[in-house]
């Protein structure tokens, strides 16, 4: 398992990964320009185009640079600042690029479905994900004596848990910036980060307001050529400002495992104390 993460983060290092390496060219390439049919645009995204071609607006990628340097600055002065960022892409052409990315760089993520509540009701959240770890732990007290159907149920249970929070299953505290691909999409996780102040960064086409995100990136949303090359460039941008530290930490890691299995054994224990006490 580690040699498999080392090989990949040897793969992903030899990625472009300057912003003197991404120029027009490349987001050209990318179909980054490509906005939506003129029908769809929003007017507010009208700073952002310089054209329109049968029917679609072209999207001005000076901006897309110069906004894109923008976000990339913050995040890094966040990611340094020992900060987390959570990474959302539930859009089919958004989903394995985000994962990829928000791992490498050592990030949270969601690719499936928001949750409502994510986090403006984190601590229902952070249940949820105690419940998928007291279930992944084979030796749990919850699998004795139950019949064949019971653990049947509890498995669905954990296998619908697991691709809910797979992505943020160590995040133990609110994450310090949101990172969305396609803002009219994830609206309703924009809506719960602004409600608690947390800043955010998207990826915004011509069909929305590009200012509902706090650091927007004018861009295709669709393309996942376009996608991949931005959210690689911002993920190898957090990747070497914490890069080094990350690798110092990864022996802690082990331990600190050690330390948390610990606390579940003693959760359990309490809840099936607990538990006895209330049939007596």
């Amino acid at each position: 398992m580690v040699n498999q993460e080392q090989e990949r983060n040897f793969n992903f290092l030899n990625v472009k990964k300057n912003m003197n390496d991404l120029n027009i060219n490349d987001l050209i390439d990318s179909g980054a320009h490509y906005g939506h049919p003129v029908s769809k645009w929003n007017p507010k995204f009208k700073q952002f185009i310089i054209n329109k071609k049968n029917g679609i607006h072209v999207i001005d990628l000076k901006s897309t640079l110069k906004y894109l340097e923008t976000a990339v600055k913050e995040l890094v002065k966040i990611s340094e600042k020992g900060g987390n960022i959570l990474f959302v892409g539930t859009k089919s052409q958004a989903k394995e690029v985000i994962q990829d990315a928000a791992d490498k760089c050592g990030m949270f993520y969601i690719v499936e479905r928001w949750l409502g509540g994510t986090l403006t009701n984190f601590s229902t959240i952070k249940k949820s994900i105690r419940r998928l770890k007291t279930l992944e732990k084979e030796s749990s007290d919850i699998y004795k004596d139950i019949t064949k159907k019971e653990k049947g149920m509890l498995s669905r249970e954990k296998i619908k848990l697991s691709d809910l929070h797979r992505g943020i299953k160590d995040m133990k505290y609110l994450p310090n910036a949101l990172f969305v691909v396609d803002a009219k999409h994830e609206s309703i996780a924009i809506a719960e980060a602004k409600c608690l102040g947390i800043p955010t960064f998207g990826i915004v086409d011509t069909n929305t307001d590009p200012f509902l995100v706090d650091y927007p990136i004018p861009a295709n949303d669709d393309s996942i050529k376009a996608i991949k090359l931005i959210i690689s460039h911002v993920a190898h941008s957090i990747y070497d400002s914490i890069g080094a530290k990350k690798i110092d930490t990864i022996e802690e890691n082990s331990s600190l495992k050690e330390e948390i299995q610990e606390d579940q054994d003693a959760l359990e224990s309490s809840k099936e104390i607990s538990k006895s006490n209330q049939e007596k």
